[in-house]
Parts: C-alpha cells; structure tokens; sequence
C-alpha cells in the first residue's frame, strides 16, 4: 500500500501549477510547456474545445429557436448576468447563471463569469492596447494607490512578444500615451470615422481617433498557421466562439499549443480550495482541489505556482489559503489582501446622426468596433478636478429606414425596402477607477458554496471622481460631436452597479514595498517566492485601456522569470 501511495503522490506532481485557463492561464501554460516543464492546468469549470464545443457558430439566425433572444424566464431567473451585452441566445452557455455559483453583494456589483476551459477568452471584445509610463507612473504622481514596480520599459518586449503570437492588428499611430505594437494592418476605419477623425485632429492638438487595435488575424502570419488559425471573416459573430481561429482566444491558441508539446495535463471540473503552504519549507507545495463532479477532495504538488483564476476569484483562492503563518490568507502580512479593488467605468455614452457621405451604402461595421479615442485628459499634467482620466470608443453605421405599417403581406413587402437613413454614430466611456481599501472583497464567514469554499462578498461602488469624470466626458464628446456636424445629439448615463465593465482588476497588488503590496515586480507573492499572480488581481491601478494584453505580457514575462529561479534552485 506504501508503494501505492507514492505512486499516487508521483501521479500528482508536476514541474508547475496554474490555476485557471483563461487569457492569462493559458498563457502560463503554453510558456511553462514550451520550456520543458510538466504543467498541470486546473479550470473549475468543464472543458470547452476549439470548433468542437462552439454549438451556435455557424447557426443562422432562423435556426435559433427564439430569434437569438432569451426566453422571459431564462431572463428573470438570471438579472446580473442578464445585464451583460453578449448574454442571448447564442452566447448563453459561456455565461455562468446567477444560481449555479452565488456570491454576496455588500454592496451591488454584476460579477459577470466564464467557467470553461478558455474562460473569459471566448467573450471578451478583444480590444487590445498596450500601457504607457503615464499609466505605470500615475500611481506615483498623482498620489493614489502606491508606485508600481515597474515602468513601460520593463514589460515592452513581453507586449511585443506575445502580440506576434496573439496576432494584433493596428496602426503604428506615434502616441506617447498609446504606444505602438507589433501590428497586423489595421482594420480601416469607415468613410465617418474616418471624417471624424480627420476633424478631431485638426481642431485638437492632443485628441485623436485612430482604428481600434484589436485580436484579430487581419492578415495571418506563419506563426498564425502554425497555430492552425486562419484570417478573420469578418462575420462579427465572434461570442459564439470563432471557428477559425480569427481572434485570439486561449481556446484557439495557447492551449493547444500547450497540448501539442505533451507536457500539459489539462484538467477541468477543478474547483480550488486553497493552496498548500509547508511551514517547514516556508514556500507552497501544491493545491487542494474539490472535483465537482465527484466531490472529492484532491491533493496536487508543484515546484511553483500561478493563480490566474481572473481576479476576484484570485483573491477567493489566496484569503481561502490558511495556515499558522499566514492566518489571513496566502501572503498576507501586509493585510491588503482583498483590499484596494477597482474596475472600470463604462456608464456614459453619447449618440448622434450624421447627414453625409450617403453615397457609401455599407452598414460600416468592422470586428474592430471602429474607432478608440485615446486618454487626452490630465495625462502629461493635471487639468481637471478628478484623477486619471477616460478613454473612449466611437464608431458609425448605417442603419435601414424600415416601415412597420401594415400586416400580414404589406407588412413584408414593407419590411423588404433597402433604403438606408443617416448615419449613426456613437461612443461610450471607458473610464480608470481609483483602487481605495474601502473597496474589497472578503470571505463571507457563514456561506459556502456547494464545494465548501467560502463565498466570495463583495463592496465596491462609484465615488466623486466617477461623477465628475462622468461629466467631463460627456461635455467633451458633446462638445466634439457638436464642431463634426452630428446632429440629434443624446448623451446617456445609466445606473448599472459596477462590474458590467468586466474588468475587476487588484486586491492582490505589485508594490515595491512588502508591508503595502501582495507582490513584487515579478509577480511573486512577496513572502511565498514560488506563488506567481499575473491575472487582474495583480494590477496596482485600472488606467483606462483593456487590461487583457498586460495580463498576457505579465505572465509570459513572470513565468521567464520563475523557470529561471527554478533553474537557479532559487524556489
């Protein structure tokens, strides 16, 4: 029997641990397995494979039983994830349902999820922009949070390598506050945007409207077909998961490039419960994991670790992880663990009409989404009276005059007209929050979940600084489209509770100091050397561009890291 249990032991260890699969999971482990180590990737929920398992991608819309839109009950049995803009019909089962995983509001939040192999990857808007030093040094500057540890510099070459593999498309556009990437052609902005462009720059010296940098394979390069992806269609059907591989998703990319090397054990139906810590070793030695299906509670051992669960449930995973050392959580000395949680802002948008350029009769949408306006407040100074700043997005197209008038037959016949109205053009904020300690998340000491894990309660919410960058953008894009020309300008803000935005970034934050910050500039938990974090949990600020590809970065640059401490005997 002793035998048995070594051997068992043996089955269960691995060179590394990476808890999560998505974005930035499946980065950890395509590096950790292109470098020869054996990696076991757990995911709490069941497996998703690329084409295999995206059941709607080539459904027509007739196919689908209700149109694409969801039964009243499925909507009433489900109002958070309800709220988010790619919960229909063909998307649904990507979404975790409001029952299936509860968790506590303190204060509202719309905790949107994925729990599939690939997890977020096969839902996010795929918008992909890289970080400046404004956004690094704003911490230090501005007086909020503490310093990040690193600078633009530091994570440069991890952008440009993992862009070459993820495939971006963009413009080299030469903005200090956006730099520039390793770019597939961009997709081209339409005769609108492009107007409104061309206006932006003429009448403002520090405003811009550039083609939106996205994940999608323009113009595939080697390295692209080698994944066994092929170029972007177009189709802007993209939540239902691409059969093409057109944009990049940890389904479609890292994770069968991970398998392809035979060095990575995926295993679904995971839920973690904690990480071991050795008081002895004074470093972690494996992960316990309640398989969902079974219930059974399973022990896993590794050289080094990394939690990209996505952030809040990063933090779920290490205030779970207990010990006489640390009895507040899995490197937790400093007692910000949990603490310092922000998100983004996108509960301002404005709309408008445009009369010209009526000899283009195309709809004018691209998978980019159109235009992004860059960051152009208090970015080089401080100009406003709130901190940070907005960017944010536009776009235009055309939409068709329909007659409604009618029933039966000349209701058809009227539906037919291929007449189009003026253009519509719209943008929405997209705004940095400002990491406080009142904004946190915590264990709830009475409830668990169905695995025994504590669940996860939540208080965060808007503050002044929101409210008057709020305002100023909506006065500034009013302003904009105003001196363009738009006509029937509407400028809306509603009242969602945070979290719709998807981005749920910090609790777990890099710092140089121990006593302030969970990690240090390598992503290390200061006082566990072997536990990696590069999922949103680890981020310091918000800024406003998407988080993802410095999630990406981050990783393939700690994991370089980890292997060479690993080979230095170091952890």
């Amino acid at each position: 029997m002793a035998n048995l249990n070594i051997d068992s032991i043996k089955d269960r260890t691995f060179d590394a641990i990476v808890i999560g699969s998505g974005m930035s999971g499946g980065w950890a482990a395509k590096e950790f397995t292109g470098k020869g180590l054996k990696t076991l990737m757990l995911e709490r929920g069941r497996d998703v494979k690329h084409i295999k398992d995206y059941p709607t991608t080539n459904m027509y819309p007739w196919e689908f039983e209700h149109r694409g839109e969801l039964p009243m009950a499925v909507q009433e049995a489900n109002p958070i994830v309800n709220r988010c803009y790619a919960f229909h019909e063909d998307a649904a089962h990507f979404f975790v349902k409001d029952k299936e995983h509860p968790y506590v509001q303190d204060k509202p939040f719309d905790w949107i999820r994925g729990y599939q192999v690939g997890g977020k990857s096969l839902l996010w808007a795929r918008q992909t922009q890289r970080w400046s030093d404004f956004d690094f040094e704003g911490p230090a500057r501005d007086g909020f949070a503490v310093d990040w540890p690193i600078r633009y510099k530091d994570i440069a070459p991890w952008y440009s390598y993992v862009e070459k593999f993820a495939g971006i498309s963009g413009n080299k556009d030469g903005l200090a506050e956006l730099p520039d990437g390793e770019f597939l052609p961009a997709f081209p902005l339409n005769s609108v945007e492009d107007y409104f462009s061309k206006h932006v720059k003429s009448k403002y010296s520090n405003r811009h409207v550039i083609s939106a940098r996205c994940a999608h394979l323009s113009k595939p390069n080697q390295i692209h077909l080698d994944q066994g992806r092929a170029q972007c269609q177009e189709r802007i059907l993209c939540q239902r998961g691409c059969p093409f591989g057109g944009y990049f998703s940890a389904n479609s990319s890292t994770i069968p490039w991970a398998l392809r090397s035979g060095n990575l054990t995926l295993r679904p139906f995971s839920v973690v419960q904690s990480i071991i810590y050795d008081e002895n070793l004074g470093k972690a030695t494996g992960v316990r994991i309640v398989d969902t299906n079974t219930k059974e509670t399973i022990d896993y051992f590794a050289r080094v670790i990394f939690v990209n669960a996505a952030a809040l449930n990063t933090n779920l995973v290490l205030l779970n992880s207990t010990s006489h050392r640390f009895p507040n959580g899995l490197g937790n000395d400093s007692g910000v663990l949990g603490k310092y949680v922000a998100f983004h802002n996108y509960s301002a948008h404005i709309s408008a009409e445009y009369d010209g350029f009526k000899e283009w009769t195309t709809d004018g949408r691209n998978p980019a989404g159109g235009g992004y306006i860059p960051r152009f407040r208090n970015v080089r100074k401080q100009e406003t009276d709130f901190l940070r700043g907005y960017a944010s997005g536009f776009s235009a197209h055309r939409r068709r005059e329909r007659n409604w008038d009618g029933v039966g037959s000349s209701l058809k016949e009227n539906l037919v007209s291929d007449e189009l109205g003026p253009w519509s053009v719209g943008s929405h904020m997209m705004g940095e929050t400002i990491p406080k300690e009142a904004s946190y998340v915590a264990l709830d000491a009475r409830q668990k979940d169905d695995w025994g894990v504590p669940l996860l309660k939540i208080s965060m919410d808007y503050d002044d600084n929101d409210a008057k960058m709020k305002k100023d953008y909506v006065d500034q894009l009013t302003e904009m489209f105003t001196s363009a020309g738009f006509t029937n300008i509407k400028a809306s803000t509603d009242q969602r509770a945070p979290g719709l935005d998807i981005h749920e970034m910090g609790g777990a934050r890099m710092g140089n100091d121990p006593k302030t910050s969970i990690l240090n500039k390598w992503n290390q938990l200061h006082a566990v050397n072997n536990v990696y974090v590069t999922d949103g949990a680890c981020m310091t600020s918000t800024s406003c561009q998407n988080p993802s590809l410095t999630y990406m970065a981050l990783t393939a640059r700690a994991v370089d890291h980890a292997v060479n401490e690993m080979n230095k005997r170091n952890i």
